[in-house]
């Protein structure tokens, strides 16, 4: 350590903060660069949705969207070779499922961070400074296992530190055993223990928790509930013409647009990657028939159904229920809650200190522009994951990681190091190029304002 503010004097091309998926692709595609990166995180390893690991329950993109194939086919931190590696590419292969298990996914991720050396787990970033006569970035750690507070250098800096557990006003700081749906499995059997279980939320998770409940309820001795406030237990949409969605085309599209809109279309889209998969619909349903021809099944299933205020008593959670079509309200009483109520992306505090450098909206985020940087038009400052207000379903896509990740090493080398596809769509999100104006451009859509 040099210097009075006790960081190495060692600058580093790039550091990555947060070690999920998305900076971990970057980590494998930065590897046989040659650039000079490090990425850190405050935990002790690698850890992806543990307290989701259901037993058979899959990803929900085909396994091409790993860490590195859409940028490098042949990386050799690829799914396919760690399939090889492990003498399990033979068995996949037979078996004839793009949709890898969610326990497989972790492993996978875990080897490909046993096999990089410049990962540097235990260390949580706490601020991110500017070295305005460096003009370098200075971010300042501390290891959580030894308390030892460091600084290291940085000409670009990367910032994916994910999403954290959401959780609506009227069922925050209830106190008792409620949970988020993200500490399930750490929870399952004190949950089957106590005899009545609600499950709140409208998403994938609420789904598989509710479906690895219902079997064995009546056996148990409990029963299960689901409540969601959407109108219908919404499928999510996989038809081809959609998925071109996930595109860097329509991700322009989607930028280019004003505020408003974006806001409007954020809530329009969440049936496109917020829903529940079909087959698992499907499975649920046929669980509930096979369950009922020996007996009434101990389950209640509430859609248009929203939590408006709950309380815990010390034994059993009193929840106030109101129903959209209806206007009407009922309660109904829980022993416990899996609150499968999603996840939302915040400003980290450890950039407060750059805050002057950074580009905000009229809402308070990170104004991301389309390369992902944050720092005016710099190129110094990126973000991953943290840029669905601003670009859309693609923000939180696996399939869709490798794209952003070629697209920042570009803007950080100056140079294109993996290929940037450009268009792969067939369809045109916008009025085409060659199209001839007939009319003058529509009024603003009413409604869709933005409050300031």
């Amino acid at each position: 350590m040099s210097g009075q503010d006790g960081a190495s004097a060692h600058v580093h091309d790039l550091i990555g903060v947060g070690i999920g998926p998305f900076n971990l692709g970057l980590a494998c595609l930065t590897q046989p660069t040659g650039l000079d990166a490090v990425f850190l995180d405050r935990e002790d390893g690698f850890r992806w949705h543990h307290g989701m690991m259901i037993e058979g329950a899959t990803i929900q993109v085909p396994f091409l969207a790993d860490l590195v194939t859409m940028a490098d086919p042949t990386s050799e931190f690829s799914f396919l070779n760690w399939l090889k590696r492990t003498g399990r590419l033979y068995p996949f292969y037979i078996r004839e499922n793009f949709y890898a298990l969610r326990a497989e996914y972790d492993a996978y991720c875990r080897w490909a961070a046993d096999r990089l050396p410049n990962l540097r787990w235990n260390h949580e970033v706490v601020a991110i400074e500017h070295d305005a006569a460096a003009d370098v970035y200075l971010v300042r750690a501390m290891r959580t296992d030894t308390g030892e507070e460091i600084a290291l250098r940085a000409r670009h800096v990367v910032v994916a530190v994910g999403t954290r557990p959401s959780v609506p006003a009227p069922l925050r700081g209830l106190g008792g055993p409620a949970i988020h749906s993200s500490e399930y499995t750490d929870h399952r059997d004190a949950l089957q223990a106590s005899g009545s279980i609600t499950v709140v939320g409208s998403g994938q998770s609420a789904a598989e928790i509710y479906r690895d409940l219902l079997d064995h309820a009546r056996d148990g001795g409990y029963r299960v509930d689901w409540v969601t406030r959407s109108p219908r237990f919404f499928p999510m949409e996989y038809t081809k013409l959609t998925l071109e969605m996930t595109s860097p085309e329509y991700t322009d599209h989607f930028h280019a647009l004003p505020l408003g809109l974006r806001q409007h279309l954020g809530r329009e889209q969440r049936s496109l990657y917020k829903g529940i998969s079909a087959d698992l619909i499907d499975d649920i349903y046929d669980t509930l028939y096979r369950l009922s021809a020996s007996g009434p099944v101990p389950t209640t299933l509430l859609t248009d159904t929203e939590v408006t205020a709950a309380e815990w008593d010390g034994a059993n959670y009193r929840l106030r229920l109101r129903h959209g079509q209806l206007d009407t309200e009922h309660e109904r009483d829980t022993a416990s809650l899996v609150l499968a109520t999603g996840y939302a992306a915040e400003t980290p505090p450890f950039l407060s200190p750059i805050a002057d450098r950074l580009d905000w909206d009229g809402l308070g985020r990170l104004a991301v522009a389309r390369d992902y940087s944050i720092d005016g038009g710099r190129g110094r400052v990126f973000v991953q994951n943290g840029e669905e207000h601003t670009h859309g379903l693609t923000a939180p896509d696996l399939g869709f990681g490798a794209w952003r990740n070629s697209s920042i090493l570009a803007s950080i080398a100056g140079r294109e190091i993996y290929p940037l596809e450009r268009r792969i769509a067939f369809q045109d999100f916008g009025v085409p190029a060659d199209a001839r104006s007939t009319a003058p451009a529509a009024a603003a859509t009413p409604g869709l304002e933005v409050a300031r």
